[in-house]
């Protein structure tokens, strides 16, 4: 599995002294101001997770919650992938240049293939920013043109879950579709795979 930088995001511990990272903030927030929960937030997080920037996971200049109050952008909470990183099961990548057939070119010149991409864009849809397609998503939203339940599938091999905006029972629905089609094209492929050989 591999993992694409795409800009500098904030990774946070899922739990902080016993409580979820989020619950402990909304409290915090009661007494003391954003920046300074920010600022402990951060020293925290450096305690138990290190410097993320090693692994090339570079935070922003802005505190988690500002940046989340200014730009809607949510840090990424830490559920395992931090120890995946560090031992190699998930590398990290620069910007995207472009996605082939099969392949993907990084802004450095590296072309690596790929059997599957899967964009984790989160809350707010900025796929038109840096996907440079522009049949499947609408620039005005960042949405799929096609509405629900048809616009989890793109050119290319290009697969989409969690634009429909009806939650995780839409994931679950695209993802459904996703798997039946992969797996519709693994067949088809085998079998030409087997008529070659006869």
């Amino acid at each position: 599995m591999v993992k694409s930088k795409i800009n500098q995001v904030h990774v946070l511990p899922r739990d902080l002294l016993g409580k979820s990272t989020f619950e402990l903030c909304m409290w915090l927030l009661k007494w003391l101001p954003m920046r300074l929960v920010d600022r402990l937030l951060l020293f925290v997080s450096w305690l138990i997770l290190g410097n993320t920037a090693r692994f090339g996971l570079v935070r922003p200049k802005v505190g988690p919650l500002e940046l989340k109050d200014m730009s809607g952008k949510t840090p990424v909470l830490d559920v395992g992938a931090l120890d995946k990183i560090k031992n190699g099961e998930i590398e990290i990548h620069p910007s995207i240049r472009r996605i082939g057939h099969h392949s993907v070119e990084f802004v450095n010149g590296d072309i690596i293939n790929f059997d599957a991409i899967i964009f984790a864009t989160g809350y707010k849809s900025n796929v038109p920013s840096w996907l440079k397609e522009k049949d499947m998503f609408s620039e005005k939203d960042g949405y799929p043109r096609r509405p629900f339940p048809n616009g989890w599938k793109g050119a290319y091999g290009l697969y989409v879950v969690g634009f429909t905006k009806r939650g995780l029972l839409g994931a679950s629905a695209d993802a459904k579709r996703i798997a039946e089609d992969i797996g519709k094209c693994w067949k088809a492929k085998a079998n030409q795979i087997t008529m070659k050989k006869r």
